[in-house]
């Protein structure tokens, strides 16, 4: 018997877990961290209803911390069995998973100096040396490669297009297949090439963090110099929240276009406070066969920007006067040397606070995008005068749309389709939108159900 339960992504976009049950085998596709709201960021706390130890495989999507960051806690508790991803998946993990924990360890040593927090002492739920441990565990393949990780249970792996090293995750048994989309990308994205078509599957789990909506289809560069340069006027700063992996090479690309064509001042002083995101945009010179962008294209991008590496030379941008731009982790403010950045410069109504993607309720993204008049950093309120600004269709996500397009393209329908890592009403807006328009049998699944096949 086989099935498949649900451990994450089920009324969120944060999570992703999925633990497959196929005869003796148990294998784990996405091992992520859930953020935003307290209430799912103490799952991460709780033990998982399986004993770690006999998990026999984990494969990975991709390496954005809400499918990858649980890894070293799950190493941590007794797993020791293979990590299956694509290379630059592995390479990617190699840089997020030690910040994840090396973040967490900072925070928790910040929570205890200042004593804003709850527990005595405040602990991380793991540090950056359980991250390294875990990360020997990894066994990257090729796309396309097909591998047995059970009896009776193959693997490949496709691209998807959302970041360098995205997959689909194609499983097949003997009687059965069963597709994993993972986070789809975008059919017509600037730097990563379109989603793979996988003919079929008998069930399919399918993403649908934009299953509501559809993307503004206005030029972001147009957007992006509209905000820099209403800012650049006021003599104010932008400081961009920014996801260290794509989004951020994103960025740094329309950047240099927008300074090429002189559309926004070339002089503009561009910051790249993010060690994480320098280490990941040069992994994208070291992959140049999965995206779009050449190595000329890749050195111009970074040498446009001014590369912050040092704690010391973060704080010094919080005194330096505007205009300038300044690009750091996190992209939805949950933590990072961003948040030190909205401490300094949100009080200021010359300041623009610009958001470039999809906001995790819960977040402070998500708080300041609704409105709020102030969030809670460190203990602290601190007061939102600046300007938020949101360009969302930067987003690596495909939209309501280009999901559908995807789908279409399968040749046979799936017996069923379980539609996940949504917040609910996109979730329910896009299970509507398969039953209709293709007329498949489309489910959204609650955490924790099981679901047999």
């Amino acid at each position: 018997m086989t099935q498949l339960q649900f451990l994450g992504a089920t009324g969120t976009v944060t999570g992703s877990k999925y633990l497959l049950q196929h005869e003796a085998a148990n294998i784990l596709i996405d091992c992520g961290l859930f953020q935003g709201y307290k209430q799912l960021r103490l799952r991460n706390w709780k033990a998982l209803p399986f004993d770690a130890k006999k998990i026999n495989a984990v494969v990975l999507t991709h390496a954005h911390i809400d499918h990858s960051g649980y890894l070293p806690l799950l190493a941590k508790n007794g797993f020791t069995a293979p990590v299956y991803c694509t290379t630059a998946t592995r390479d990617l993990c190699e840089i997020l998973l030690p910040d994840s924990g090396q973040l967490q360890e900072e925070e928790a040593e910040y929570a205890n100096r200042h004593g804003f927090s709850k527990h005595k002492p405040a602990a991380p739920l793991y540090t950056r040396a359980d991250a390294e441990r875990c990360l020997r565990l990894f066994k990257p393949i090729d796309f396309d490669e097909e591998i047995a990780v059970a009896d009776d249970l193959s693997l490949r792996l496709r691209p998807s297009g959302h970041i360098l090293g995205a997959a689909l995750a194609c499983l097949n048994t003997a009687r059965s297949s069963i597709v994993f989309s993972g986070d789809l990308g975008r059919q017509n994205d600037l730097i990563m090439p379109a989603p793979a078509s996988v003919g079929g599957a008998d069930y399919l789990v399918v993403e649908s963090t934009y299953g509501n909506r559809s993307h503004n289809p206005s030029d972001p560069q147009d957007m992006l110099a509209d905000v820099i340069n209403r800012t650049v006027q006021r003599g104010g700063v932008v400081v961009i929240p920014t996801f260290a992996v794509g989004r951020a090479q994103s960025l740094l690309y329309y950047l240099y276009l927008l300074k090429k064509a002189g559309t926004i001042p070339p002089e503009l002083p561009v910051f790249l406070n993010s060690p994480m995101a320098v280490d990941a945009t040069e992994i994208f010179r070291n992959h140049l066969d999965e995206h779009r962008l050449s190595t000329a294209e890749c050195e111009a991008m970074c040498r446009m920007s001014h590369i912050i590496t040092s704690g010391l030379e973060s704080k010094r941008l919080n005194n330096r006067p505007g205009p300038m731009v300044i690009l750091a982790g996190s992209g939805m403010a949950t933590g990072g040397r961003v948040v030190h950045h909205l401490k300094a410069f949100a009080p200021d109504p010359r300041n623009t606070i610009l958001f470039s993607g999809f906001q995790a309720g819960g977040t402070r993204g998500a708080s300041m995008l609704q409105g709020a008049e102030q969030v809670k950093i460190h203990g602290q309120y601190v007061p939102i005068r600046a300007e938020i600004a949101l360009i969302d269709n930067i987003s690596a996500h495909a939209d309501a749309n280009e999901i559908m397009i995807w789908l279409k393209q399968f040749k046979t329908a799936p017996q069923r389709t379980f539609v996940t890592h949504g917040e609910p009403a996109a979730a329910d807006a896009l299970r509507l939108r398969i039953q209709e328009e293709l007329q498949w049998d489309a489910y959204v699944p609650d955490y924790l159900e099981i679901a047999p096949f």
